[in-house]
């Protein structure tokens, strides 16, 4: 795990976590914004919003659950809006403060005022912020 900026009190807490659980759940200081991150596929992200104006708002056909909330990555995918029945929410997850990132294995999550962004190397990833959506 490799964390940047002013990471380090949060990488005392979180690393404990990583090691029992095998991924680590975080938010952002807003609360607005929940993910987990962790080693499986190489690594991977997902993060759910919930306060926001959805960019993603036509929900597939295949999808029985909720569209444009919840976005994922991995170390071999482009980012993308999942559908999904459950959520990341987690009241007593670590706050990834504003500045700081978080990374397990090719995938690092940035938190800053303007929103969560979670990229893997190639570049690939999306970005969450109450007004718009983004994968890329």
């Amino acid at each position: 795990m490799r964390l940047t900026g002013a990471a380090i009190v949060v990488a005392c807490s979180l690393t404990t976590a990583a090691t029992a659980q095998d991924y680590l759940s975080f938010q952002s200081p807003s609360g607005n914004i929940h993910c987990m991150i962790g080693a499986a596929n190489g690594g991977s992200a997902t993060c759910d919003i919930f306060r926001f104006t959805p960019s993603f708002p036509s929900r597939p056909a295949w999808c029985d659950g909720d569209w444009g909330g919840s976005f994922s990555v991995s170390a071999g995918s482009a980012g993308s809006p999942g559908c999904y029945t459950d959520s990341r929410y987690n009241p007593t997850a670590q706050i990834l403060a504003y500045g700081q990132s978080i990374s397990v294995g090719a995938v690092t999550c940035t938190s800053r005022e303007s929103g969560m962004t979670c990229v893997n190397r190639g570049g690939h990833g999306f970005t969450l912020r109450r007004a718009q959506q983004s994968v890329f």
